[in-house]
């Protein structure tokens, strides 16, 4: 993995810990004579598949060279090539920049850091925010 992206021990070393430790990705020994670990997707880091299938979307759109996307995504299911969509949990249609907005959700509040969320809060007469 290391040589494949072209990095330092110690760097990879640090990247691994930090998913770890976030819970991303978790150690599972897979041989014990000599012991020897592999990382594997957690709930949490399985849960970044749609973030990572929009990414390697926009990748293949806007960075694809001549020859086409150095990987295609195939649906197990039906056997065809496919990119990653975010559609509506309602409704199944697409969601485009053009057809959402934005709303303060329950855990909204002001403070630094979030002044475009803060502007879609309500002030409350104590002067913290609610949604």
């Amino acid at each position: 993995m290391r040589r494949d992206l072209g990095i330092a021990s110690n760097v990879l070393t640090d990247r691994l810990r930090t998913l770890r430790d976030h819970e991303i990705v978790e150690t599972r020994v897979y041989q014990e004579n000599p012991t020897r670990t592999e990382y594997v997707l957690t709930d949490r880091g399985r849960d970044l598949y749609p973030i990572l299938t929009m990414l390697l979307a926009w990748g293949d759109r806007w960075l694809a060279g001549e020859d086409g996307p150095p990987l295609s995504v195939v649906h197990r299911d039906c056997g065809q090539v496919t990119e990653g969509v975010v559609v509506c949990r309602a409704c199944a249609a697409p969601l485009t920049s053009d057809n959402v907005t934005w709303r303060a959700g329950p855990g909204g509040r002001s403070g630094p850091g979030v002044v475009l969320v803060a502007t879609r809060l309500t002030p409350l007469p104590d002067g913290t925010a609610s949604c």
